[in-house]
């Protein structure tokens, strides 16, 4: 089997039987292609790769500057890849078994505070009709905790006005319903009726609720870079992204004793061990508090 074949059947598998998303889809497309290059430059097939080739892929990107988590995605894509063709019986036994991921240090998540999200929400210029939009948008994922995929693929059919719901589509299009505050649903709703209801839809567009001036869905790039413009308006020495509002929403919720389990409901993580990066945060705050106050550390 050749690569082009071996990478096809195994992203049509990924869509088909295992239901992934375009973004993870996109993903797993990327990793393979970097090692399908490096792999016909050394002319090698995908059956014909040994556990010290892909060892010496894995070197390489290392030395290319690759992160150690960027490192353990491209490996967990290349085992997923090797367990298909061991399932299609294309290899007898996957060269990826013994390699070992590298090791991730306990990075805890940048977030912003209570004064920072106010800041953020005063910088919106809502003198401008896109401002309701901008300010229901910072609103949805700081009060839900969403992804930014999830922002943005948000359909009118989701919002759950007189309930203060929202559904949300994940990872794996997995459901779930997310609570959202009333200042927050108030925002969409005017957003909703007062200026969307004025932009020229384009067709396929028809059911997302954020939309671009040009009646499209917003794009994650988009949000990416209108955060980050409204940050440095707010004056926020941080470089922020839309996640930095999911790791917000989760912190401030631990900071007021919100239960774990609750919040990992809420953000929509398969494991617990996810969601416990937010505990870590707390009790790192404790130490910092700690260290700074305590009259024997001056």
């Amino acid at each position: 089997m050749n690569w082009t074949l071996a990478h096809r059947q195994f992203l049509t598998y990924l869509r088909l039987e295992r239901g992934l998303s375009a973004n993870t889809l996109q993903a797993y497309k990327s990793d393979l292609s970097q090692l399908q290059i490096w792999a016909e430059e050394i002319d090698k097939r995908p059956v014909s790769l040994m556990q010290e080739d892909l060892r010496a892929f894995l070197q390489h990107q290392a030395k290319q500057g690759k992160s150690p988590r960027t490192q353990m995605r491209m490996q967990s894509s290349m085992r997923a890849f090797y367990l298909f063709l061991l399932e299609e019986n294309v290899v007898e036994k996957s060269p990826m078994e013994g390699i070992e991921s590298p090791s991730l240090g306990r990075k805890l998540p940048v977030y912003l505070t209570v004064e920072e999200v106010d800041a953020l929400i005063q910088a919106i210029d809502r003198s401008h009709s896109q401002g309701e939009r901008d300010l229901a948008m910072l609103e949805v994922l700081y009060a839900c905790g969403l992804r930014v995929s999830e922002l943005v693929d948000l359909k009118m059919e989701d919002v759950f006005e007189a309930d203060l719901l929202i559904r949300v589509v994940g990872k794996g299009n997995k459901e779930r319903i997310v609570p959202m505050y009333a200042s927050a649903m108030k925002s969409v709703c005017r957003y909703r009726d007062e200026v969307r209801v004025h932009v020229p839809i384009q067709k396929g567009a028809e059911g997302f609720v954020f939309l671009n001036q040009r009646g499209k869905p917003l794009s994650r790039v988009w949000v990416f870079k209108r955060l980050r413009v409204l940050a440095q308006l707010a004056g926020i020495d941080k470089t922020i992204g839309p996640h930095t509002l999911r790791h917000t929403f989760a912190t401030h919720l631990i900071q007021r004793g919100a239960d774990i389990r609750i919040i990992q409901m809420l953000l929509g993580h398969e494991s617990i061990t996810t969601t416990e990066i937010y505990t870590h945060l707390e009790q790192q705050q404790l130490r910092d508090t700690v260290l700074r106050y305590h009259p024997k550390n001056l």
